[in-house]
């Protein structure tokens, strides 16, 4: 099933909220449509934040600073908990507690793309098997987007351990699996021999060289450092305050993503409405802060919302397969 929706109307459509969907056409007409109008500095790696005299100073690898008078931090949980990021002064104890008893886990993906489908049409192909390597499913893309590809889910401790084969260690490995519930699927790294000729036409006359059967390509949410996993999730015998402590605002620093999310924590749609709430205390308290009208900022939000120009707001699709 797909449903077609909009990103103004996210928050009101069951497309949005519910079980687990697929963005279709990938996350791309979201990061487009949210950032239209606005200043973005890309490869700029933050190494530190300092709070002074009621503004915050952010200081990247470069050398460079930006000044404000608030900053909302949505750096993913592990890059908070590996202290990537320096704050001056320290986080409060009840903040940084929070952070440390937040778990984070992994699921990696490991997307093939084949010649052809040749696995039945079913939303999931699953093994189970005595050891948990051994165990896994592969999501089939194929109904959603009508491209032959399949999608290794790997999660738990596997995750870990995949990040440290090769990308053709890690595929050959999920290919292995993969034949022994479906012995017709292709060996990744059988290599077939091209020719080609000036017309165009397939025939012995110019050796080309090999094609891989495959298509692939293999995440490692775990050591990447922009990443260094996948979601928050809870850890057995914590304190239950731990997400109302992580997203709670320290003097003119707001924290967002989807560890932030209280509700939905571990979602994509955690994270984009742990954003809104955190833009709005952020709102909520300059206005306060520099005695202008909380008014005013709502015209400028209203303003932006009409320039935003038609491809922005374009619908997306989500596939629930």
């Amino acid at each position: 099933m797909q449903c077609r929706t909009e990103l103004a109307d996210t928050a009101h459509t069951g497309c949005a909220f519910g079980g687990h969907g697929l963005m279709v056409n990938g996350y791309d007409p979201v990061i487009r449509a949210l950032a239209q109008g606005l200043d973005i500095h890309l490869n700029h790696r933050v190494t530190k934040i300092i709070q002074r005299y009621n503004k915050v100073i952010v200081c990247v690898e470069d050398g460079a600073s930006f000044v404000a008078d608030a900053a909302i931090v949505t750096v993913p949980l592990g890059v908070l908990k590996a202290n990537i990021i320096k704050f001056e002064p320290e986080l409060p104890k009840e903040k940084l507690s929070a952070i440390a008893d937040l778990g984070v886990g992994i699921e990696n993906k490991i997307a093939l793309k084949f010649d052809t489908v040749f696995w039945p049409d079913v939303e999931v192909i699953g093994r189970v098997a005595p050891t948990s390597n051994a165990c896994g499913y592969f999501l089939n893309l194929n109904k959603a987007t009508g491209n032959p590809v399949l999608v290794c889910m790997v999660a738990g401790r596997f995750a870990y351990e995949i990040e440290k084969l090769s990308d053709e260690e890690s595929v050959n490995f999920v290919m292995s699996q993969l034949r022994n519930m479906l012995p017709q699927a292709t060996d990744p790294f059988r290599f077939q021999t091209v020719w080609w000729v000036d017309d165009g036409s397939m025939a012995p006359d110019v050796f080309l060289g090999s094609l891989l059967q495959v298509q692939y390509l293999v995440s490692r949410w775990g050591s990447d450092p922009n990443s260094l996993g996948s979601y928050s999730c809870d850890l057995v015998g914590k304190p239950a305050d731990l997400y109302e402590r992580f997203c709670a605002p320290v003097g003119s620093l707001f924290f967002a993503g989807e560890a932030a999310c209280i509700d939905h924590s571990g979602s994509v749609h955690g994270a984009y409405s742990s954003g809104i709430a955190a833009a709005e205390d952020c709102r909520r308290r300059l206005s306060a802060q520099l005695g202008i009208s909380a008014g005013l900022f709502q015209v400028g939000k209203a303003a932006m919302r009409e320039e935003m120009t038609a491809e922005a707001m374009v619908p997306f699709q989500i596939s629930r397969l």
